[in-house]
């Protein structure tokens, strides 16, 4: 795609019909498409690249631009990107997962956090399928031997090959979706474990249900790994799983390293003749080149690749589009699409709604009453109706008002009605 319709493209969906001069500083520290930043500009924003900033130099970055949106790739965003500026509102992650940026730092300082989930599903579904083709063909091997000048079609003519085995996948998102759909089209059975899953959902995709990670290593003679790296994937691809694994069998990561127990994986390798394509690893370089030590790339039948799971430039225009989706969003609307650190639940235990004139100083009259109470807005929404002379607050407060604070707010000659109702926390969306 060329530059002026990638641009076309990348600008069509979810930007205003006319770009709005927010004049919002934007730091973008990793590779980002050139289409996407014509169009975080033609949003009004000015931009600063630089592709090349380590996770040591980006405090400083972002400390002498002080922008109000930073978009990272891979790039590590840790507290003291935080503490460096207080403009900075949002970051985006450009891609599916964020583990890479100090959520905990972000909230704490009211940052929204932001990611694209699913817009780089196809290009890793097509990666996951290169390493299992490459660990049943054994294709990198073959290469290696034939540009060193060997020929050894006896012990390549050895494959199982895939048509009829079972390919079983941990965790059915998008990513696990896309390996499920190419595995039925190599014919082969597909079995899926995923926490949510439930046996009617498997039978309407037209999958077996894996029940638990166990019984899922114990049937499958491929395994392919995409979960979201979290502190409740941590290991689990572990001892238990690698020793339920069937002898000969392909496991396959291209979610994040820490989600795999590399000694496990590794001593299944050696014990049992497993074969791994990986492209995510325990310990990998922070920047876009480095120095590599992790042992697992040596043994006998590992098959590795960079990180690049999605990167095709079919899934970077994709999600280039969905960060510009995201901050013509934030910049029209307040909104941000796909906020990963929004509570999921608050303290507030009363819905304080008050019916209103659309005037000016009719909610600072509330707040002020409010804030004399020692009562703490938790989340509120403003709804204007049609004409925009009256508007309805809601307000989640972390306590009741009494009826003396009630009355004030009522003393309000903008103020149409006040009521109080008692409410139970928000759920996780």
């Amino acid at each position: 795609m060329g530059t002026t319709s990638a641009t076309a493209s990348i600008a069509g969906e979810g930007q205003p019909s006319t770009a709005r001069p927010a004049g919002l500083g934007v730091l973008i520290a990793d590779k980002f498409e050139p289409a996407g930043v014509e169009a975080i500009e033609a949003l009004g924003c000015s931009v600063g690249l630089n592709a090349n900033l380590t996770p040591a130099a980006l405090p400083a970055a972002v400390a002498a631009q002080n922008p109000e949106i930073l978009i990272v790739r891979s790039t590590v965003v840790g507290e003291a990107v935080f503490e460096a500026t207080g403009k900075l509102s949002l970051v985006i992650r450009a891609g599916a997962g964020y583990d890479n940026i100090d959520v905990a730092a972000a909230s704490d300082r009211g940052v929204f956090v932001a990611n694209c989930p699913g817009k780089n599903s196809i290009a890793v579904a097509e990666l996951v399928w290169a390493l299992i083709l490459s660990c049943d063909r054994r294709l990198p091997d073959q290469t290696a031997d034939l540009r060193a000048g060997t020929w050894n079609k006896k012990e390549y003519a050895k494959a199982a090959g895939l048509y009829g085995r079972t390919l079983g996948i941990v965790g059915l998102g998008g990513i696990g979706r896309e390996v499920a759909e190419r595995g039925k089209a190599f014919g082969m059975k597909v079995a899926v474990w995923s926490r949510s899953l439930t046996e009617k959902v498997a039978d309407n995709l037209g999958v077996a249900y894996g029940g638990n990670l166990i019984n899922l290593a114990k049937l499958s003679d491929v395994i392919s790994v995409n979960v979201a790296g979290t502190e409740e994937t941590r290991g689990l691809i572990g001892e238990k799983f690698c020793a339920a694994l069937k002898p000969g069998a392909y496991v396959i990561n291209t979610s994040r390293g820490s989600v795999v127990d590399a000694k496990a994986l590794t001593r299944a390798i050696r014990e049992k003749g497993i074969r791994a394509g990986l492209d995510v690893y325990a310990d990998e370089p922070g920047g876009r080149a480095g120095r590599f030590t992790d042992p697992i790339v040596h043994e006998p039948g590992v098959y590795g690749t960079h990180h690049v799971g999605a990167s095709t430039d079919q899934a970077q225009q994709a999600v280039a589009a969905e960060v510009v989706r995201i901050i013509a969003s934030y910049i029209g609307r307040g909104e941000v699409p796909h906020c990963v650190n929004r509570a999921a639940s608050t303290s507030a235990n009363s819905l304080l709604t008050v019916r209103h004139l659309n005037q000016p100083g009719v909610l600072a009259h509330v707040f002020y009453t409010l804030g004399q109470a020692r009562i703490n807005v938790e989340e509120m929404e403003n709804i204007i109706y049609d004409g925009a002379k009256a508007a309805c607050a809601r307000i989640q407060l972390d306590e009741p008002p009494g009826d003396d604070h009630l009355n004030a707010i009522r003393a309000n000659e903008s103020v149409l009605s006040v009521t109080v109702t008692s409410i139970t926390p928000r759920a996780s969306e």
